[in-house]
C-alpha cells in the first residue's frame, strides 16, 4: 500500500502527500476533500480504501490518522459551488483547498484519479489511488468521515430530508420526498434538473 511513497522516498521527498475526495455522487451536500501527509516509512496495515471500510471502522482510524499524521488538510465545496462550476471542478477545488490547508507544505503529492491540482508542487495523479496509496487511502477515510458528519450537522437543520441514513445520496426513499416536497438550499440543483423528476422549487427550512 506505500509502494508509491517509498518511491518518493527513494527519490528524495520527504514531505509526500495523498489526496482523495468524497462525496462527488450525492444529490445533496458538498464534496468533501482531506490531503494527509504521514512520516517516512510510516505503515498501517488497517488503512485502507474508505469505500471498503464499515463506518465504525472508519471513524476509529479517523481518529488514528488524525494522531499519527505529520500533517492533515481538509477542503470543501457546497453545493452552490457545484452547480456554478460543475463536480468535476468542484472537486479538484476541494482537494487544492485540502493542500492548502496542510499545516506542512508537500514537496510531493499524489492525487486520487485522472488529473492533478493547480499547485506548484511535483504531483502524480492515480487511478484508483485509495487502493494504491497509504496517503490517499487516508484521505479517502478522512473526507469521508468529515463528509458524513456534515450530513448529519444539516440533518439537524433539514430533518425531513433523513440526510443521516442518506448522507445526501440518491436512495429511493430521499428521491421519494424529493418528489414531495422539493428541495432545500443544500441540494445540487444541476444534478436534479438534469437527472430527475423533483419537484423544482426549493424549501428554505432555516
Amino acid at each position: 500500500m506505500n509502494t508509491f511513497e517509498k518511491r518518493a522516498y527513494c527519490d528524495g521527498y520527504q514531505w509526500v502527500a495523498g489526496v482523495d475526495e468524497a462525496g462527488r455522487g450525492p444529490l445533496a451536500g458538498p464534496v468533501v476533500a482531506a490531503a494527509v501527509i504521514f512520516p517516512v516509512g510510516y505503515q498501517n496495515s488497517q488503512i485502507n480504501d474508505s469505500k471498503k471500510l464499515t463506518a465504525r471502522k472508519r471513524d476509529e482510524l479517523y481518529k488514528t490518522i488524525w494522531e499519527d499524521a505529520v500533517a492533515v488538510g481538509v477542503g470543501v465545496a457546497e453545493a452552490d459551488v457545484i452547480d456554478r462550476i460543475n463536480i468535476l471542478q468542484a472537486s479538484l477545488q476541494a482537494m487544492r483547498e485540502a493542500v492548502l490547508d496542510l499545516s506542512k507544505i508537500p514537496d510531493f503529492i499524489f492525487v486520487d484519479g485522472l488529473y492533478t491540482l493547480n499547485i506548484d508542487a511535483p504531483q502524480k495523479a492515480l487511478v484508483k489511488g485509495d487502493a494504491l496509496s497509504i496517503s490517499i487511502a487516508a484521505a479517502s477515510i478522512i473526507a469521508k468521515v468529515s463528509r458524513d458528519r456534515i450530513m448529519e450537522m444539516y440533518h439537524r437543520q433539514f430533518p425531513r430530508y433523513n440526510f443521516q441514513k442518506n448522507k445526501g445520496y440518491g436512495t429511493a426513499e430521499h428521491r421519494r420526498i424529493l418528489k414531495e416536497i422539493g428541495m432545500c438550499k443544500i441540494h445540487r440543483r444541476s444534478f436534479h434538473l438534469k437527472n430527475t423528476d423533483v419537484l423544482q422549487v426549493t424549501i428554505d427550512w432555516s
